[in-house]
């Protein structure tokens, strides 16, 4: 009986395809050559097309994936359908996206901007909802998929001076746990990683302060910032067919910081 259990053949993603939002830096990067190790093919999608394709290249010759790129505004309807489009003309089918572009922008809510607040909400949230709803069509005629939502530590827990952040990563654990439920039906899984702190270009502006220092040694059990290779392993095994039996399920991947 156990030689006819799969194993680590589970976690082969050769001849996939993956959209990675925010993949030309941070964790959506890191996501992103994990995919490519497993044999995935990816399309890059970034604002910036410089930033896309240099990613999307770097990709292509360090695993042998075919890896191209996209720039495109996720806050714009338009912009994600022909994200959608490029795809399925460039690759044939789209299996996996991977909805890791966001912002995170600081301060106490009587400092903070509504421009802010929306400019947060609009990539975070309608970003996460749009790229989705452009894909999904595509998924429901090949009746398989997978999306994984990038939501956060901070859409578990509370944070002061994070009400922008925290409202949106919030946001992202409804709406995986609600496109889930509906998206069960056709096959199309829909998952939500949850990082903890870990040391992207996000937080760099805040990772020298003594006093974020102190608080990530409290805050985590392992008393440290994640690093990037430390998120493949989630992104690998939600892609793949290992995590087949999960729907509208949460991955924290956060040094046991929701664990105290």
């Amino acid at each position: 009986m156990i030689n006819s259990l799969p194993g680590i053949k589970l976690f082969n993603l050769s001849g996939k395809t993956a959209i990675v939002t925010g993949g030309s830096k941070g964790l959506g990067l890191a996501m992103a050559a994990g995919l490519a190790s497993a044999g995935a093919n990816l399309l890059i999608v970034n604002r910036t097309e410089r930033d896309g394709k240099i990613a999307a290249e770097e990709i292509s010759k360090g695993f042998g994936v075919k890896a191209l790129s996209f720039a495109a505004d996720i806050s714009k309807e338009e912009e994600t359908n022909a994200m959608a489009a490029f795809a399925m003309e460039a690759f044939g089918s789209i299996d996996i996206l991977i909805n890791s572009a966001g912002i995170n922008i600081r301060g106490a809510i009587d400092e903070v901007s509504l421009e802010d607040f929306n400019k947060v909400m609009a990539i975070n949230v309608t970003g996460t909802w749009l790229c989705s709803r452009s894909v999904i069509p595509h998924m429901k005629d090949q009746k398989s998929g997978t999306i994984i939502n990038l939501a956060s530590t901070l859409g578990v827990v509370g944070l002061a001076n994070r009400t922008p952040y925290t409202s949106s990563k919030g946001a992202i654990v409804q709406m995986t746990r609600a496109l889930g439920l509906e998206m069960a039906e056709f096959n199309i899984k829909v998952n939500a990683i949850c990082p903890g702190p870990f040391l992207t270009e996000m937080n760099i502006p805040v990772a020298d302060d003594p006093a974020t220092k102190q608080f990530i040694i409290g805050a985590t059990a392992l008393g440290r910032w994640g690093e990037l290779k430390e998120i493949q392993g989630a992104a690998i095994f939600l892609a793949s067919d290992a995590a087949s039996y999960m729907t509208g399920s949460l991955l924290t991947v956060d040094g046991g910081w929701t664990a105290k």
